[in-house]
């Protein structure tokens, strides 16, 4: 067997596998997005991984679910199947946090909606048990990742089987699949039957019986985690603390009486050869040309110019999925492998002398948080930036440092962003100021875009986010910097609504603290309950897994939109909104003409209430009266002009303001 490898797209369809000479592909690749053969795309990465050891795998992009000669247009593969429903999950890529269909979708030609099915993962193993009854099939990516095990599904309001037993597949490869994804192959190769492949870390498998299995950890029964919700939070956190390579156990899920999912312990993270040598593989760096037609796929311009420097993330936030698909180490690629990649960017007819971003999850982590995570793995029972900067942590920009200065220094570069997160508390963690420096005067493009998410301490505890005072404490540096170096450069805070823990008094306490700041977010993400993330386990259960204490959640849509819109309670289109917002929570304080209010009040075309507010001016005719106080006594119409006028100004200013940018 040999791979036949050639630099050029792999084969979409059976043309393209005879302009190999092969009469048979090992693996037919199904994904739901486009094919875009860059390494920003996982289904690029393993089809590039499994094309290095030697199999010949064929592109099935986007087929139409419907038809089941959509997956036959290579005929049988030799080895089996492989899924992925995309680089998002179908259905945060479907619909919006509010469970309406989006109308775009960036990983499809012209934008299209609908070329992939809801639950893509399920609908395409169970397109391909239609057609072939028993070849392997092994599912894999984003959303089989995440949906390994028993999860809930925001999107039914439900919990849900493991995706290994809902989409007919015989294996999920989940995490980082590299190492996992070639050993599988290997197996099926050698003539392993699928069913006796559940000795590979970073895998899932159905088993009938639990005899054979060794020092692992039983979870609850499915039918358990359905009778009571308490059960699925300590069920989640079991999980949750077996996400380590080095510590993890194997941990076994039943469904009924003989049928059990057993997840085998975290795949060991890349070296930094290994790193290398993934993205050193001959990608073609762009979508398939077949789409030139159709104007592209507007996803590869986000990536197209940017570098991947690491991969997984010890920030720990709640609300995010990494800690279940990366891992918490640290895994980075060698200066040199991404100066190769930097000169192949440079050498693009299309690039002008900017590279967009230099990172990855997290961009400013560049090793893991200490010595001992790479030969015992992560703690279990500690975070390393949450709440307080743990006390073995190692913060050292040095190396970021130096990657970033030798890539300023390659001709034709004319400026390096970092446009993925940084970490501001572990910026603020390092004694040495030369990261936040240079950072501020050669990486930013007159705005840094940060995640605070809120500002309450009640609500960033649950979000495992530091305390507000470590935000501003960042923020005020940032600000001295940037004077001293004569950069008027903003920060755009990235801000989330109704996440666990937050109720309307949280959220009226970020709203007046925009309001002391001067801030006016463009964009405000409600937290959207995504599988495998502690806060979805909190929204779904109501209690913290971790500790099992109970913690307000907001299920209710219009109260929901309150949250949302008190964040931007200067658009008028979320006036009603807010005004019931503040009067639900006794708050109308902050309805009126002071400069501490945040919105104006309203009927002002209701005689009752001109009465009564030139009533309450007459009743002090002893003294001046203030410009507030005049403002209730003058008519509705001059009212509208002076609120018209201040809304053009302040459009006019914001122009400017992003003109001179």
């Amino acid at each position: 067997m040999t791979g036949d490898r050639m630099k050029d797209y792999l084969p979409i369809c059976r043309a393209d596998m005879e302009k190999r000479g092969w009469d048979q592909v090992d693996f037919a690749f199904i994904i739901g997005d486009a094919y875009v053969d860059h390494p920003s795309f996982g289904p690029a990465i393993i089809s590039r991984v499994l094309e290095s050891a030697g199999y010949r795998v064929g592109i099935i992009p986007q087929p139409d679910w419907k038809d089941e000669n959509s997956i036959d247009i290579f005929g049988e593969p030799r080895l089996g199947f492989l899924i992925c429903a995309g680089n998002m999950d179908s259905m945060v890529n479907h619909y919006s946090v509010s469970k309406k269909r989006r109308s775009k979708d960036m990983f499809t030609p012209k934008g299209e909606m609908g070329k992939r099915p809801d639950h893509a993962t399920v609908v395409y193993g169970n397109l391909i048990r239609r057609k072939y009854k028993n070849k392997p099939v092994v599912i894999g990516g984003i959303e089989a990742s995440l949906r390994r095990m028993a999860h809930y599904d925001y999107w039914d309001d439900c919990l849900k089987r493991s995706v290994l037993l809902d989409s007919q597949a015989d294996i999920i490869s989940y995490g980082m699949g590299e190492h996992s994804i070639v050993e599988i192959a290997d197996a099926l190769n050698s003539g392993i039957p699928v069913e006796d492949i559940t000795f590979i870390r970073g895998t899932v498998y159905k088993t009938r019986s639990t005899e054979g299995l060794f020092d692992h950890i039983m979870l609850p029964s499915y039918q358990e985690l359905c009778d009571d919700k308490l059960n699925y939070a300590k069920s989640f956190y079991i999980q949750y603390c077996n996400t380590d390579a080095f510590s993890g156990k194997q941990l076994v899920e039943p469904y009924g009486k003989s049928t059990y999912v057993v997840q085998n312990p975290m795949s060991p993270p890349l070296t930094q050869e290994e790193m290398d040598k993934v993205y050193d593989l001959p990608y073609m760096r762009n979508y398939h040309p077949c789409y030139e037609a159709s104007g592209g796929i507007d996803a590869i311009k986000e990536v197209k110019f940017s570098l991947i420097s690491n991969r997984g993330c010890f920030g720990g936030c709640n609300f995010c999925a990494l800690t279940f698909h990366q891992g918490r180490i640290i895994q980075t690629r060698s200066h040199d492998s991404i100066l190769r990649e930097a000169e192949i960017i440079i050498k693009d007819p299309d690039f002008k002398g900017y590279i967009h971003d230099v990172g990855g999850p997290t961009a400013n982590f560049r090793q893991p948080a200490c010595k001992k995570q790479l030969s015992k793995g992560v703690c279990t029972n500690r975070q390393c930036l949450f709440p307080k900067p743990c006390p073995n942590l190692e913060v050292d920009h040095s190396d970021y440092l130096q990657l970033l200065r030798k890539l300023r220094e390659l001709p034709g570069v004319k400026k390096v962003f970092i446009r993925s997160g940084i970490r501001f508390d572990y910026v603020m963690a390092d004694p040495d100021e030369t990261f936040f420096r240079e950072m501020c005067q050669y990486h930013i493009s007159g705005q840094l875009k940060v995640a605070p998410e809120h500002i309450s301490d009640t609500v960033l505890k649950t979000l495992g986010k530091p305390e507000n005072s470590v935000y501003n404490a960042f923020c005020k540096k940032y600000a001295a910097i940037n004077k001293k170096l004569g950069k008027p450069q903003y920060l755009v805070p990235y801000l989330m609504s109704s996440h666990p823990g937050s109720t309307l008094k949280e959220a009226i306490e970020l709203a007046e603290y925009l309001r002391d700041n001067h801030l006016s977010p463009e964009q405000v993400q409600d937290f959207y309950p995504t599988p495998s993330t502690i806060s979805t386990c909190m929204y779904y259960t109501g209690v913290d897994p971790r500790t099992m204490k109970p913690v307000y959640v907001e299920h209710n849509p219009h109260k929901k939109a309150m949250q949302r819109a008190l964040i931007q309670y200067k658009n008028p289109n979320n006036y009603e909104l807010v005004h019931e917002a503040l009067e639900l929570a006794g708050r109308t304080d902050l309805i009126g003409f002071d400069k501490k209010c945040l919105i104006r009040p309203r009927n002002m075309k209701d005689p009752a209430y001109k009465r009564k507010t030139r009533s309450d001016v007459k009743q002090k005719p002893s003294r001046k009266l203030t410009e507030e106080e005049k403002m209730y006594d003058i008519s509705f119409e001059k009212y509208e002009k002076i609120q018209s006028a201040e809304r053009e100004r302040s459009r006019q200013n914001n122009a400017k303001r992003r003109k001179n940018r």
